[in-house]
């Protein structure tokens, strides 16, 4: 299967943080959500495949191609939606249309028309007037305008209202249908991944903790409840980690066999991604 993105041993170091030696890859024709707490490392993550900041080693290939020596090829492939506005507040909509359509070689006008229009937006209205879920609006009805190979979103979500997130999620649907598109979704409401995600990259202390399909992460992770008796004759170390609760207790694990087999009676349930980055945060 081939992939859009790959990422290998790549890290950055700051004074409080360390992305370290990570490996990624982003499936052609796929969703990959990209999950993990503040600060784990999601954002600087981004920046380094786009290009904003300097690795300090690693190697980072996209369409095939470095990310740094083929950078402006690159972007022209790619459509980017960032958590903050980065356009000209101070602008119309339709007035930062103009001064970002050059930079693209393939910009369709008359598509960008047709989000303004699924989005609600007025040409008219300037960027400081919006709401920061308009902004995103904006943002994305700009990144989908110039029949981008590649959409890079990260937090794109955030501020937006349950109805526009449900027809955000609708819109990615449709880009999928030309299987040559691909999606990072980056992004803390994992429960919008649990809808559309084919593959999850979960990163936490700057270290991917893994990357599988959501198949495979389904089937691997269960939450575990019991009573206090119960835990008291466990292995805890079966565990991701684990909470006591009035009732008893409540834990993630990826060794259900092993927990059945030292425990039958104890009640086993689905895990979504946020029982996952929850119990993973907390070792």
């Amino acid at each position: 299967m081939e992939n859009i993105i790959e990422v290998r041993q790549v890290s950055k170091s700051y004074t409080d943080f360390k992305l370290d030696q990570i490996d990624l890859d982003v499936k052609k024709g796929f969703i990959t959500g990209f999950i993990g707490p503040n600060g784990a490392g999601k954002t600087t993550t981004i920046k380094l495949l786009m290009n904003l900041i300097k690795k300090d080693a690693g190697e980072i290939t996209i369409f095939g191609s470095d990310n740094v020596s083929h950078d402006k090829a690159i972007k022209q492939r790619i459509g980017f939606v960032y958590d903050e506005c980065c356009f000209f507040d101070h602008l119309s909509i339709e007035k930062n249309a103009r001064l970002i359509a050059p930079f693209y070689q393939d910009w369709d006008q008359q598509l960008f028309n047709d989000y303004l229009k699924r989005f609600h937006l007025s040409p008219k209205k300037k960027l400081k007037n919006l709401s920061k879920g308009m902004k995103t609006k904006f943002s994305l009805a700009t990144a989908l305008s110039h029949h981008a190979e590649l959409l890079i979103m990260d937090e794109p979500t955030a501020g937006l209202d349950p109805i526009f997130r449900r027809e955000l999620l609708d819109i990615l649907y449709e880009l999928l249908e030309d299987e040559k598109k691909s999606i990072f979704f980056s992004t803390h409401i994992t429960s919008d991944l649990d809808k559309i995600a084919d593959y999850i990259t979960f990163i936490n202390n700057g270290k991917i903790i893994f990357s599988s399909s959501m198949n495979t992460i389904q089937e691997s992770y269960k939450l575990v409840k019991g009573t206090k008796e119960i835990l008291e004759t466990m292995d805890t170390s079966l565990f991701i980690s684990y909470q006591r609760n009035n009732f008893g207790f409540q834990g993630l694990t990826n060794k259900l066999s092993e927990v059945v087999a030292s425990a039958p009676n104890v009640l086993i349930e689905p895990a979504n991604l946020e029982d996952i980055m929850f119990y993973h945060a907390r070792q």
